[in-house]
């Protein structure tokens, strides 16, 4: 499927270590890719941090619309030829004594896309799906996507609650079952896109190259989704 395709989106969720990694091979995964929509978790962080992610995103022929500040522990790039509408940041509430996270959040050629990466502890991940929901997710008319790390298996609290809210495991839905950590030996799935049902899902994979297994610690997930016809 070319990416390109105006009637498609193909987004993909990559957790990037903090760029702290094999660079180089982390911009061959996504150029590989060809992602309309990158959502990043773990950005490099700090103003150095935003020019590095501004010069990955050119290596990789994104823009940043979404990075730094209020997004935190997100970002979210996209290719020029999307539009974007409404991009933002959101601040979530601190735990004391864990990283403080963030969501970062823009409409791409009418799709709400949101990214996200949750906690290591249960109760904070759920508050902080609670506050998703609650800001990111009521609204609007448009289709909607989550994507990020939820640090949860299938099947867990937070996967339940974005499924309450009629979010559709993308992967699962052509059955794709692939884990995503850790990169190496992949065992876990705990990277994830969700979208609702008016996006079709077309195709869904864990890129499995060398490049994918040494670039972050975690495998992106790319998923292709049918845009609905205006």
């Amino acid at each position: 499927m070319d990416a390109s395709d105006v009637g498609t989106l193909r987004v993909m969720t990559y957790n990037l270590r903090g760029l702290r990694g094999d660079v180089r091979a982390l911009v061959d995964v996504v150029r590989a890719a060809r992602p309309d929509v990158l959502a990043v978790q773990e950005p490099p962080r700090g103003w150095r941090g935003r020019w590095l992610l501004r010069r990955f995103a050119s290596r990789t022929g994104l823009r940043v619309v979404v990075g730094g500040r209020g997004a935190r522990t997100t970002a979210l790039l996209v290719v020029p030829h999307r539009a974007v509408r409404g991009a933002s940041a959101v601040r979530l509430p601190l735990t004391p004594g864990l990283t403080r996270r963030g969501a970062a959040t823009a409409l791409v050629d009418g799709v709400r896309v949101v990214v996200v990466h949750l906690g290591l502890r249960a109760e904070e991940r759920a508050r902080h799906v609670d506050l998703v929901r609650r800001r990111l997710l009521h609204g609007g008319d448009g289709p909607l996507v989550v994507a990020g790390d939820l640090n949860e298996r299938p099947g867990g609290p937070s996967w339940g609650a974005f499924g309450a809210g009629g979010l559709l495991d993308a992967a699962s839905v052509v059955g794709v079952d692939t884990p995503t950590y850790p990169a190496d030996v992949p065992r876990l799935r705990i990277d994830v896109v969700l979208a609702d049902a008016r996006l079709a899902v077309l195709g869904a994979r864990v890129p499995d190259d060398a490049g994918a297994g040494v670039a972050s610690d975690h495998r992106p997930l790319v998923v292709d989704l049918r845009l609905p016809v205006p």
